[in-house]
């Protein structure tokens, strides 16, 4: 029996319906992945499924006595209540109970003593003490300190407490609406962990593509209107839908050349006889009242970088270069660095590690403390503030773009500002819209408009990904691979750094920055790792290796180290050491192949129905091999680095 039921759901604002009759089942265990383009609906589904919204048709049912629970996609910026306040509120009257005794036992007057005990009594016949229990063992194995006020921990530490009080009711189906979003990659690991360890059903939203392969069982796409599900992985999805919509397109073709058939017959019918065939007549009306209805497939998002003059050769070069606030310790130290024009920099740190700070000193915003940074000439920098920071939300989107002109020039073409923003998704009803009514994902749009309108020959993106829908995503993805200027990224998106960066610089949060040849994956084979990964956290499946030397050399560079080289002498390999590096490939190949073997096992889309002592041992398998593979990879890395010495 489906776990949850949606049984011919609508709903429209206005004259645009979101769901027309849409209907979908969801199997217990099921981990289902909803995917469509920013303003398909895809919030709005999850809140009629919660309870929030009421659809003006159709019946939501669950299977009687299920629980369920949300994962809310905003972080809370003023909750004073702590960690174990947050996760207690899960149970209704208990948790305001539980909540209140946590905070009275800490007190010693009388009348606290008083209320303790009527609160107290109160408990007991709730049953109020093993909730209790279960609230200190959930907080506990996610690492978090109860006491701790909600709103002066880190996204990360706050997504940890409200996934703690979303599982902590043991629900049968959980709810996530882009989890992932202004998390850092440890934080987004974590989560994936901790939700791989869930055994309900998850109905959840994501832009994540590296989130969505790890998590999804199924994907269910938000289509102009329509709820299409896909029984198998995200990349099968990919190649199920091009072909969906190959075959749309040609029924539509047919469809069309049919009607223009029809209405050559009629018109040739008029000019030959007075008597028609009447039931003719009367299809040609159902079928051009069809092709009224049809709801074609919007438009992808299309558009192109304004690029300015080249700039120098030479884009920054940091010779020893240190920077330190006056109230606290090094951000960056002892960096040795150089980028050139046409270079794609990822950035990749956890939060608070100097990510923004680096960008500043590179573009000349901020001064070194010591040690130098040389800029190059004719440097022009268009900014994507993760913030939204350049965005005016009351004013609509044509002012927020237009500053005052009606035309716009894109790499020598003149073009209206209201067909510009047409490129980007926006009718012209919405382009006179406030910003403020904007979702995060057309603010997204709005911004990379007015960003690819300047010239530019340096682009700064801060967390672009958050909110844009995939296809978006993949022609941004597109557009700054061909871009002929200079890149500098941060991101958390793993798969967005692998499409488009070059090199990735790491940086420890101890003011050593480190380069690496390539994107994310590159820097993990590179024996890349974040120090949080060594911090002992109990769901923490990772290597417990230490993180890399903060002298490590970018491959390929001559000299190129960042930080203090460590000297040593040279080494000549034994015999037995040439053995061992010579059958290392062959080892990881093979290990290689038993992690593609086992990522095509989970993959399958009746995995995580199986006993779940099988579904635990092929994850753990998974994760041993892995640690294996890595093991492995920078043992022949470090060998190699002694043969070539």
């Amino acid at each position: 029996m489906p776990l949850l039921t949606l049984d011919r759901i609508s709903l429209a604002y206005g004259m645009h319906p979101l769901l027309d009759e849409a209907s979908l089942t969801i199997e217990p265990g099921e981990r289902v992945c909803l995917l469509g383009r920013n303003g398909e609906g895809k919030s709005t589904l999850l809140k009629i499924v919660s309870g929030e919204v009421t659809p003006d048709g159709g019946v939501v049912r669950m299977e009687d006595g299920s629980v369920l629970s949300v994962l809310p996609q905003s972080l809370p910026s003023d909750d004073t209540r702590t960690a174990y306040d947050v996760v207690a509120s899960a149970f209704p009257e208990t948790g305001d109970l539980l909540a209140e005794f946590h905070r009275l036992s800490q007190r010693a007057d009388e009348s606290s003593l008083e209320r303790l005990m009527k609160v107290q009594e109160r408990l007991e016949s709730l049953d109020g003490w093993r909730l209790d229990q279960k609230v200190t063992t959930i907080l506990g194995q996610y690492g978090v300190d109860p006491d701790r006020v909600l709103n002066t921990l880190s996204g990360g530490w706050q997504r940890r407490v409200l996934l703690a009080r979303a599982l902590v009711a043991d629900p049968d189906i959980l709810l996530l609406d882009e989890p992932t979003n202004h998390l850092d990659v440890p934080a987004i690991a974590w989560l994936e962990e901790a939700l791989s360890q869930f055994r309900g059903a998850m109905l959840f939203v994501s832009h994540d593509r590296a989130f969505i392969r790890r998590m999804a069982t199924r994907v269910v796409e938000l289509d102009r209107g329509q709820l299409v599900s896909f029984a198998a992985s995200y990349d099968r999805y990919l190649e199920l839908k091009e072909k969906a919509l190959e075959e749309e397109e040609r029924q539509n073709a047919l469809f069309d050349k049919r009607l223009k058939q029809e209405e050559a017959w009629i018109r040739q019918g008029i000019k030959a006889r007075r008597t028609r065939n009447m039931g003719r007549v009367r299809a040609l009306k159902a079928m051009r009242e069809e092709h009224r209805q049809r709801r074609v497939r919007g438009r992808t998002a299309s558009f192109a970088v304004e690029q300015a003059d080249i700039s120098g050769k030479l884009v920054a070069e940091a010779s020893n270069a240190g920077f330190s606030y006056v109230d606290g310790g090094p951000v960056v130290r002892n960096m040795d660095l150089t980028i050139l024009r046409g270079d794609k920099i990822g950035l990749v740190g956890e939060n608070g590690t100097g990510k923004t700070t680096l960008v500043r000193l590179l573009l000349g915003e901020l001064t070194p403390t010591e040690g130098s940074i040389r800029l190059g000439t004719n440097l022009q920098v268009a900014y994507f503030d993760q913030l939204r920071g350049e965005l005016d939300l009351q004013r609509n989107a044509l002012d927020n773009l237009a500053e005052g002109r009606e035309f716009i020039d894109i790499n020598g073409q003149s073009k209206h500002v209201l067909g510009y923003l047409q490129e980007f998704l926006f009718t012209p009803e919405r382009a006179r819209s406030p910003v403020r009514v904007f979702s995060g994902g057309e603010r997204a749009r709005l911004l990379l408009a007015k960003l690819f309108s300047k010239p530019a020959n340096i682009l700064v993106l801060d967390e672009p990904t958050n909110d844009l829908d995939v296809e978006t995503l993949e022609l941004l993805e597109e557009q700054l691979s061909e871009f002929k200027g200079t890149v500098i990224v941060i991101s958390h998106d793993r798969e967005f750094l692998d499409n488009v960066v070059t090199d990735t610089i790491f940086l420890d949060g101890s003011g050593a920055v480190m380069e690496y040849v390539g994107g994310y994956t590159d820097w993990r084979r590179q024996g890349g790792r974040f120090p949080s990964e060594t911090s002992g956290s109990r769901l923490d499946k990772q290597d417990k290796r230490d993180k890399p030397d903060s002298s490590a050399k970018k491959p390929g560079q001559d000299g190129g180290t960042v930080g203090q080289s460590a000297k040593s002498k040279p080494v000549k390999l034994s015999y037995k050491l040439k053995l061992e590096l010579e059958q290392l490939p062959g080892k990881i190949e093979q290990l290689e192949q038993q992690v593609a073997e086992l990522q095509d096992k989970i993959s399958e889309p009746d995995f995580y129905s199986g006993p779940p002592e099988d579904v635990s041992a092929t994850l753990e398998q998974l994760a041993e091999t892995e640690s294996r593979l890595e093991s492995v990879i920078e043992r022949w890395m470090e060998l190699e680095e002694q043969a070539n010495q």
